[in-house]
């Protein structure tokens, strides 16, 4: 009987060892080690923090050649101080490392399709696919050998990342930060590749959108003519970036004329998710002679997917010959948006296409060879291992041709085995961001500006400028080729070398200008030039309403405070609305409507077009915009064939202009609907959708509750995210919808006295979830309240916001 029990308590002891020590898959969620997790004295216990998340007193790093003092503010903000560029990023490195050690290597793990390693499941295996055959690690390599042939740029890197590869070395498993313990991993060396790895990441999020194979469906489909009318080039709503009819005082480059050869077939492939093109940015900049002060101003207003921890790290960076504050992206050097001591600068993304797809024909199954002007060229055939966590390593060979990897092919999102599509994309150039940041971040002024900007290739960016000697301007600046008419829009035959890129726009043919007359600058993503510049232009979509209202404001200013800036970033009047709501409205016979119908109705003819947290006309109008597109547009929406539907703003004019359209007849129906019919529809379909939202949240129909905005965790853990509370939306100044919005709230005061920053952003400075510091921003964000950024002169200032002081002294390794 002892043996008995005794077998029976060695097993249960044997099995709770196993489960405690091992990590386990239950439906494609990660369950760590318990036993390690949970422990008290070395487990996620040790990532809570019963004061501020930093160290005062003395550290010694090795690899500094001098002190380096680290001051940290009342918002955990870092102000850096060294005596050389060395040292000031390799304490960056550090610093920032201490703070976003797990953001960082996350996001270049799921750059370079590793996600894997780290999460196993099929959906994320299939992502890691998608990011090897786009080609994130081939374009981030060619970015490595710029940074590797410039010296300057490669002390920058390097020593960047040496800091972080410091941090690391100090870490035990008790230091690691909270979602390596709960992921069951444990962060690996840091290298420069990755720096460039960040680089491809954002230019991932903003500059891949195109509609390329959507378009040649189209135009299989519709015809030529119909795709002119649903999808123009510049639909011509107004205001542009730069309005300057006939000042383009260059010879533009010429190329030939060539005829594209499009393949006039439908393209049978599952496309991969592009970036939501609903997401948007506002920046501008005003004179002095618009100001209450006199001196210029700047208003930096970058919107991007929300998440935790942060996407930005705010930092002062000091040391001989630059002295830069503002925001970096964790795991690349330098200040991507800021100010110094004379000028200050933001962005908004660029919208130009910049990606293109080939159609390959292969000799036969095997690929090896693929036609190319008339010769069968071999391909480059490349083996992507994936170290799937808990299986067996899974390969997939990727083959590279002139134009660059073969994304679709019969292996992923396709069924042609003769033919692939390879993927040409501007950030698999070679390009030299990180010394355009450099240099802009100790600009001094307009000409070193314009001198930056001209290594800056990728993501194209609409850089605005002011400066404390008075001038306002923007850029819009990255590698554009130059097309043909219509080159970009679809895709084209890959068997002709002359069917691509022949030439890069110049930098001093790029659009921009400098102090115009009307004393601002701005850009919202809209078109961005006026008809009289002679490149060809085209994108996937462009932004139509909230330039538009931007200008407005802007235009009749004057006088203008910080404040006034700052409430035109929190703008919520809906434009859209307000150009679109009184046509639907006249559409409806209001005699026939009653109960619920007649209230609506009455809700949205007194609503004054704002979409603020509280108002209900704006829940009812955005459900009723929801409905009303698929219903219009249903022809998109064919089994195994990508569209894309027609853009708000076409969309509008075509409900107004021709409201007979074919298109908006309703297939499912016998019937044949007009505009009219399609609106009253869809306007009791939201009528009742709404009634069935109040029901199942106790009665509540404001705007905040209904959009239902969150602030989601890197990992898509919902129990790591934060819901939040705004108005808003997308084609709003405030572009806030559910998920993207306002990730960085600046506005710059270019004062001869001192630079003033007032700044904003929805998280904190800690990645930690167990920090005070990791959303201590997110209330005075979501209630529009800015805080004035300490922007200290030098290592010794007094300053009662200044909280702690850390001395980084060198040491042997």
């Amino acid at each position: 009987m002892k043996v008995v029990k005794f077998s029976i308590s060695l097993v249960v002891t044997v099995g709770l060892i196993l489960f405690l020590n091992n990590g386990w898959t239950i439906k494609n969620i990660p369950i760590p080690p318990l036993g390690k997790f949970l422990d008290p004295f070395h487990g996620f216990w040790q990532n809570i923090e019963s004061e501020d998340q930093t160290f005062a007193g003395q550290l010694d790093i090795p690899g500094l050649k001098a002190p380096v003092t680290v001051r940290f503010d009342s918002l955990m903000i870092p102000h850096i101080f060294a005596q050389n560029d060395d040292d000031l990023y390799l304490a960056q490195g550090y610093i920032t490392a201490y703070h976003r050690l797990w953001q960082m290597e996350f996001q270049t793990h799921a750059a370079a399709g590793r996600v894997s390693e780290i999460i196993s499941n099929d959906a994320v295996l299939n992502y890691d696919r998608s990011q090897r055959r786009l080609g994130m690690a081939y374009g981030a390599t060619r970015a490595l050998k710029f940074m590797e042939s410039d010296s300057v740029i490669s002390h920058c890197v390097n020593k960047y990342t040496e800091g972080i590869n410091r941090y690391i070395e100090s870490l035990d498993y008790d230091d690691l930060p909270f979602e390596y313990k709960l992921l069951d991993y444990a962060p690996e060396p840091w290298t420069p590749f990755k720096c460039a790895l960040q680089s491809k990441n954002l230019a991932q999020t903003l500059n891949m959108g195109d509609k390329d194979i959507e378009m040649t469906n189209a135009l299989k489909l519709f015809g030529k003519e119909v795709v002119d009318l649903l999808y123009p080039d510049d639909e011509k709503p107004g205001d542009p970036i730069v309005d300057n009819p006939g000042g383009w005082k260059f010879k533009p480059l010429s190329i030939d004329t060539v005829a594209l050869a499009i393949p006039a077939e439908l393209i049978n492939v599952k496309k991969l998710p592009g970036p939501d093109p609903t997401t948007g940015s506002n920046n501008w900049a005003v004179a002095g002679s618009k100001t209450a002060t006199g001196s210029p101003m700047l208003s930096g207003d970058p919107h991007l997917t929300l998440s935790l921890p942060s996407i930005w790290y705010a930092i002062q960076l000091h040391a001989p010959g630059i002295n830069v504050m503002g925001v970096s992206l964790p795991g690349a050097p330098g200040i991507i948006i800021g100010f110094n001591d004379s000028i200050a600068w933001s962005m908004t993304n660029a919208q130009r296409d910049l990606v293109d797809w080939y159609k390959i024909q292969f000799e036969d199954q095997r690929k090896d060879k693929y036609m190319l002007d008339g010769k069968w060229i071999p391909t480059e055939k490349v083996v992507e291992a994936f170290k799937v966590k808990g299986r067996p390593v899974y390969y997939d060979t990727v083959c590279y041709t002139y134009w660059g990897p073969v994304t679709y092919d019969e292996t992923f999102q396709s069924d042609n085995d003769l033919s692939g599509y390879a993927f040409r994309w501007i950030a698999h150039e070679q390009t030299e961001e990180v010394l355009a940041l450099y240099k802009l971040n100790r600009a001094k002024n307009h000409g070193d500006y314009m001198d930056a900007l001209n290594h800056f290739g990728s993501p194209a960016q609409n850089f605005v400028f002011a400066s404390v000697s008075g001038d306002i301007a923007m850029r819009i600046q990255g590698k554009f080729p130059v097309r043909r008419k219509e080159e970009g829009k679809f895709v084209l035959d890959g068997s002709k070398s002359s069917n691509g890129w022949q030439a890069f726009i110049p930098n001093e043919q790029n659009v921009a200008y400098k102090n115009p007359a009307r004393g601002f600058v701005s850009s919202a993503n809209q078109y961005p030039v006026d008809a009289t510049y002679p490149y060809y232009i085209t994108a996937t979509s462009y932004e139509a309403y909230r330039n538009r209202r931007i200008n407005d404001v802007l235009g009749k200013a004057s006088s203008i405070q910080p404040q006034d800036l700052m409430r035109l970033q929190l703008d919520n009047y809906n434009l859209k609305a307000a150009e679109s709501l009184p046509y639907f409205l006249s559409q409806l016979d209001s005699t026939k409507l009653q109960g619920a119908e007649l209230t609506t109705f009455m809700t949205l003819k007194n609503w004054d077009y704002y979409n603020n947290a509280e108002s209900v006309g704006a829940s009812y109008y955005e459900a009723w915009w929801d409905i009303l597109m698929p219903m219009l547009w249903d022809e998109m929406s064919k089994e195994g064939v990508e569209l894309q539907r027609p853009t708000t703003y076409q969309t509008i004019r075509l409900l107004k202009e021709q409201p007979a359209l074919s298109f908006f007849d309703i297939q499912e129906t016998s019937e044949k609907e007009t505009a009219k019919e399609v609106l009253r529809q869809s306007f009791s379909k939201a009528v009742k959708h709404m009634e069935e939202f109040k029901v199942e949240h106790d009665n509540k129909v404001d705007w905040a509750t209904y959009k239902g905005s969150y602030i989601g965790h890197l990992t898509r853990n919902k129990a790591l995210s934060v819901p939040v509370t705004t108005g808003g939306n997308h084609d709003i100044v405030n572009a806030h919808s559910t998920t993207h919005g306002p990730s960085w709230r600046m506005v710059v005061s270019l004062e001869k006295s001192g630079v003033k920053t007032w700044a904003t952003y929805p998280g904190g400075q800690s990645g930690n979830p167990g920090s005070k510091h990791y959303d201590d921003m997110i209330d005075r964000w979501t209630k529009g309240q800015y805080f004035q950024m300490l922007f200290l002169p030098n290592a010794d200032s007094k300053n009662p916001r200044v909280m702690t002081s850390t001395t980084l002294n060198p040491a042997s390794k």
